[in-house]
């Protein structure tokens, strides 16, 4: 039996359609019937081939060991089918949202439950196939998470989106009630992260961005203020929005002007948590580290036990859904150019 699959053919250039055998799952690979499939925007980079690094020109996807062809998508939701020969039972049947970030699972970060920092990562979506397709072969049944009574729709984009925000808001705590927290960015990231903040005890969460319809929809997400940060005064408004400055910020966004707005604007011992990968770069003056005891955290995605955590604080109903649109499959090239364009607001899932 055949299945389609929308690949990226060479760097740069559309997605394919291609038509191929259904895979077989051998060792402790299952097989799962592609349901959803989130669109990323850093399916928009690795599409392209790189990643802008500014002044220390590109990252580039094929030195990075990215194959082609290749099938993009890494927030993956779908139904069991089976299991290899050595991966013992599997719920065949199920509906199960896939942990995307998988590493080798023998070095010491593996062990440790960091598989997300692997150096020898098989992430789904990157490095092996992904999700723009009809089945996919998981490496392990142990990548098979619950998502309990939880829309499948709704519990897609948390294999990324919101376990990326969640991990990096992880990293900005503590928060205390009188200071703030600062989302760089209203996509698709930044009202997961308006959303999930509050869902982890953050009182007081403001929104940054350019665009007054995606600040618009963080405030239904539950920001306790907003701010458009066009313009030249846009460090001064945000002092005054969090009273000389906040406590952390966590930029969605990764991009020069978020970048350098958010660690200046920090107080004294203030943690800037970056997740954005737009690109570019800033100087940082190096006496002013130690001065203002300011952290400056890269933060990747999240681990399966974080995902399983966040997961459950979705089953307890604790978290606010962003906007969601669903799209049939075969749209995936046009979903892409419409993310890259601006136009979408939340997240676009794709179904088959």
């Amino acid at each position: 039996m055949q299945m389609r699959s929308w690949k990226v053919t060479d760097f740069g250039k559309p997605l394919e359609m291609i038509q191929q055998e259904i895979p077989e799952p051998t060792g402790t690979e299952v097989l799962v019937k592609v349901t959803r499939c989130g669109v990323c925007h850093s399916d928009l980079h690795i599409g392209d081939g790189y990643f802008d690094l500014g002044s220390a020109g590109r990252l580039n996807m094929g030195d990075r060991g990215v194959p082609l062809p290749h099938v993009l998508g890494h927030e993956i939701l779908g139904e069991v089918v089976k299991g290899g020969p050595d991966a013992g039972a599997v719920p065949a049947g199920e509906t199960k949202l896939i942990h995307p970030w998988i590493g080798c699972g023998e070095c010491s970060i593996c062990k440790a439950g960091q598989e997300n920092h692997c150096a020898k990562p098989r992430t789904l979506g990157v490095y092996r196939d992904g999700g723009y397709q009809e089945y996919i072969l998981v490496p392990h049944p142990m990548f098979l998470v619950d998502i309990g009574n939880v829309d499948p729709t709704d519990a897609t984009p948390f294999a990324c989106s919101g376990v990326t925000v969640y991990s990096a808001i992880k990293k900005a705590l503590p928060v205390h009630d009188d200071e703030w927290l600062v989302i760089m960015g209203a996509g698709g990231l930044g009202l997961a992260a308006v959303s999930i903040a509050h869902a982890m005890g953050v009182k007081q969460v403001l929104s940054c961005d350019i665009d007054d319809n995606k600040l618009a929809a963080a405030k239904e997400m539950g920001a306790t203020a907003t701010l458009n940060i066009s313009g030249d005064d846009a460090a001064k408004k945000l002092a005054d929005a969090t009273g000389g400055g906040p406590r952390a910020v966590v930029d969605t966004v990764g991009a020069n002007p978020t970048a350098k707005l958010g660690y200046f604007s920090l107080v004294k011992g203030g943690r800037y948590v970056i997740v954005g990968l737009y690109g570019g770069d800033f100087t940082v003056p190096l006496p002013t580290l130690p001065l203002r005891a300011a952290s400056m955290i890269g933060s990747y995605v999240g681990s399966l036990k974080e995902l399983k955590e966040l997961m459950e604080l979705v089953k307890a109903g604790k978290v606010k859904q962003v906007p969601i649109e669903t799209r049939p499959m075969d749209q995936v090239q046009n979903t892409l150019d419409d993310l890259r364009a601006g136009k979408i607001v939340g997240r676009v899932v794709l179904t088959n």
